[in-house]
């Protein structure tokens, strides 16, 4: 296809900015941002990373969007929706919405893509976003129908963040490669250059449906570079030649206070230790729930937030972030208290203290060797073991890890479908399997009643917290670092949403 004089002008614009500084500029009206960390190809299905998820969610959109405000899904690429039976959904489709490419959107690039994508040759990253499809059914040019292989409570959630809609007729030409070269979707923004490892350049799309909850974006281009060193990050953002970086160190975050703008927002990923009353050489303390409950009640967990994670970071009331659904802090709480805990061990037989060997991945050492030392005051000895989160989990699963202090992050998901299941639904990583604990998660998972569904997470993180299996320890941040000029707003989710950006 012959290219445009539009593409050929911006593919020249793109090559003079490969030639020179890149300067944020408000007069221009170009965002620069910096990630540490290169953006993996930009086919959706096969990205696990944030940074390159970023960028597809400004090229690429679903058929559901969510609305982080209220909890509640609305249309992107659907106008509306239906569900006549338990395991079908039927979508009724936007006639106004036109691909990048120039292409009308209809039912056929829905089948295609979902039917391509739910394929195990595929290769699609998480499972977990497209296993409860089984098919995808055109009704007609504008209605389509998914067959559900399983009930699923998340399904609104994965159509509304992991399952991006391509364009039927080009993905069937150029396939995952080719989506991941040159990407074309119906978000509002389109990739006019990328240099992987290095820059992408994005422009906005105004020709995007304006009933899309996405329509309206400020900001003409987008400039995206990876940079690994954040010195080099925080030296551009104080010299004005960068709008927006994030994850910058609370010590680094206090010093950039002064010269730019530094929001600190909470995310989904908590952490937490995992108690194990069960054990493979047998016998352990920590079947005594007296333990577990001296344990929680050892851990200064407040002191520990305030020192290690600060900001927006906040101590957990249960084993659940409380951006997400289903979260309730109306359980039972152990607040610190050293003589309670002491008291406890002395009824459980422990008067003298016992040892405890405790397992830590992907979090960092001061803080593992602040709740070690916690621990020591009411006579628990721990032995730190620190371990690739890979091998901590194997650890844990053999039942070799009786305390397992990690986080996790439920995919960005604001929903307890995605942290309490994995912990206590019955898999891998259940050491209770209490049957009727996974029995309640079980239903709550599957059901389409969200009263129903946050009765049963209620009663599940109820008996999590009356046993004390786990002592939930604080909400993760983020520290974001902008240009004074930049209006931005961030979410629980982790996902920067720039097409919500505006200049002062």
């Amino acid at each position: 296809m012959t290219p445009s004089l539009t593409q050929i002008l911006l593919s020249g614009a793109a090559v003079a900015m490969l030639a020179t500084p890149v300067l944020a500029d408000k007069a221009s009206d170009t965002l620069n941002v910096a990630f540490s960390l290169e953006p993996e190809p930009l086919d959706t299905y096969k990205i696990a990373g944030r940074e390159g998820l970023i960028l597809a969610r400004h090229v690429y959109d679903g058929l559901l969007y969510k609305d982080m405000d209220s909890g509640t899904f609305k249309g992107l690429l659907a106008e509306s929706w239906s569900q006549p039976d338990p395991l079908t959904l039927e979508f009724k489709l936007r006639r106004d919405v036109t691909f990048h490419n120039g292409a009308a959107f209809t039912a056929d690039d829905v089948v295609d893509t979902l039917n391509t994508v739910i394929k195990p040759d595929y290769g699609t990253r998480y499972a977990i976003s497209v296993d409860w499809i089984a098919r995808v059914e055109k009704v007609d040019d504008y209605t389509v129908r998914i067959h559900m292989a399983k009930p699923f409570a998340g399904a609104f959630e994965m159509l509304a963040g992991s399952l991006p809609i391509y364009p039927h007729a080009y993905f069937d030409a150029v396939g995952s490669a080719g989506m991941a070269k040159a990407p074309v979707g119906t978000g509002p923004y389109r990739l006019v250059s990328q240099e992987p490892g290095v820059k992408y350049v994005l422009e906005r799309w105004d020709g995007i449906s304006p009933e899309s909850p996405k329509a309206g974006a400020q900001i003409k281009t987008i400039v995206v570079r990876t940079m690994p060193e954040l010195n080099t990050q925080y030296a551009e953002l104080m010299s004005g030649k960068l709008d927006w970086m994030w994850r910058i160190p609370p010590d680094q975050a206090d010093r950039l206070a002064s010269r730019v703008q530094i929001v600190s927002a909470p995310i989904m990923r908590i952490s937490f230790l995992n108690l194990a009353p069960v054990a493979a050489s047998g016998d352990t303390p920590l079947k005594d729930l007296r333990v577990r409950q001296a344990v929680a009640h050892a851990i200064d967990r407040d002191a520990i937030t305030r020192a290690f994670a600060g900001g927006a970071s906040e101590v957990l009331k249960a084993f659940c972030n409380p951006a997400q659904f289903g979260c309730t802090d109306a359980v039972t709480q152990y607040a610190y208290d050293p003589d309670k805990a002491k008291a406890l061990l002395a009824e459980a037989g422990y008067k003298d203290g016992l040892s405890l060997p405790m397992t830590f991945a992907a979090m960092p050492r001061p803080v593992a060797e602040a709740i070690a030392a916690d621990l020591a005051k009411v006579g628990i000895t721990v032995q730190l073991d620190e371990l690739q989160y890979a091998a901590g989990v194997s650890k844990w699963r053999e039942r070799q890890a009786p305390a397992f202090f990690s986080n996790w992050g439920s995919y960005g998901v604001g929903d307890v479908a995605f942290l309490l299941s994995n912990f206590f639904g019955g898999g891998a990583d259940d050491l209770v399997q209490d049957a009727e604990l996974s029995g309640w998660l079980h239903e709550a998972d599957t059901a389409t009643d969200p009263e129903l569904r946050k009765a049963d997470y209620a009663k599940a993180l109820s008996r999590i917290a009356d046993e004390a299996w786990v002592v939930p320890m604080y909400s993760f941040n983020v520290n974001y670092g902008l240009s004074k000029d930049l209006s931005f707003r961030p979410y629980p989710d982790e996902f920067a949403r720039f097409w919500q950006s505006s200049w002062k």
